[in-house]
């Protein structure tokens, strides 16, 4: 062999043999991956859309699915326009899961439309019996969507989509129904600590006014008076009649504060502050209550469990 051409292939062995490991190694990992990623790969896709859903799911579905909440904390689900984003999220999972009775006002077509693609749709309100839904004033074919003020109410949200959960991923049923157990003894204990606490609340002083109605189960469960500035959805207006209206009601009632909610301007609570104030009689601002959205780990109240405990533990303390 030329001398010249034996040194060449001499040096030129060792950089091959690199190259050829480097592309061996690029093509396994292109088509096996890790461990890791071939176990997050067998996890099924679950998108929710309210908070307080999304606390759910996570609670029932534990490590064996991946769930993606499209509604941050503080974020209005009745106003939730989703995006082109929102959109490709869903279409790219295995499962939505979603409030129902018109909560996710402006994405009525959206669940339609994937229902039709054959995406399994679990709408959560679906497993409540209907005889504890909260008919609304303008018509009794619409409900108060906020189911998840009535822990009881809630609990029966919970099975339902356990179970609809435990049908579209049947491999895992076993580990859902044990966590739905579970997560509902965790309820069990949050009513006991709710009903604990409201008994340091006289019955008479049990008047709740809030920024929108979305209190109404709470009130029929836990014995109160229930008054709300807007409408169940808050894309009714408030007007000044409307403030002034109850800003009497407030006076006339001694009512020792109201209160204003984390996913909504706080302009009409502080409005009706002053119109009070010019009834000739001071109420407080009795702090932010959860309503529409939990909280964040900044702030607290990030779970349904934590967020519902500080509404009671406020709600006690400003009203007493």
């Amino acid at each position: 062999m030329n001398k010249n051409i034996s040194k060449i292939f001499k040096k030129e062995i060792p950089t091959l043999i690199v190259v050829f490991a480097v592309f061996l190694f690029s093509f396994c990992y292109a088509v096996f991956g890790t461990g890791e990623e071939r176990e997050e790969s067998d996890k099924i896709k679950i998108v929710t859309t309210t908070t307080m859903l999304c606390d759910m799911v996570k609670n029932i579905a534990g490590d064996k699915a991946e769930v993606t909440g499209l509604m941050g904390s503080g974020v209005d689900p009745h106003l939730y326009q989703a995006g082109a984003g929102d959109v490709t999220i869903m279409e790219n999972s295995d499962v939505v899961i979603y409030n129902g009775l018109h909560l996710e006002g402006k994405m009525g077509d959206i669940f339609k439309d994937l229902n039709s693609m054959g995406k399994t749709v679990i709408c959560a309100s679906g497993g409540v019996d209907k005889s504890k839904l909260i008919e609304t004033e303008a018509s009794s074919a619409v409900y108060d969507p906020h189911i998840w003020f009535d822990v009881s109410v809630w609990k029966e949200a919970a099975v339902y989509v356990g179970k609809s959960l435990c049908t579209a991923d049947p491999k895992n049923s076993g580990y859902y129904e044990e966590n739905l157990r579970n997560y509902i003894k965790e309820l069990e204990s949050l009513e006991s600590y709710i009903d604990d606490k409201l008994k340091e609340l006289p019955k008479e002083k049990r008047i709740l006014v809030t920024a929108h109605d979305a209190f109404g189960y709470f009130g029929k469960a836990y014995g109160f008076q229930v008054k709300g500035l807007q409408g169940i959805s808050t894309d009714a207006q408030t007007g000044t009649k409307d403030i002034s209206l109850m800003a009497k009601f407030i006076a006339d009632n001694k009512i020792k504060a109201v209160f204003a909610e984390n996913s909504l301007p706080k302009a009409t609570i502080n409005a009706l502050y002053e119109a009070v104030k010019n009834k000739g009689f001071e109420t407080n601002i009795g702090g932010q209550l959860y309503s529409d959205s939990l909280g964040d780990k900044e702030n607290g109240g990030e779970t349904y469990i934590k967020a519902f405990k500080s509404n009671v533990d406020t709600i006690v303390r400003e009203l007493s």
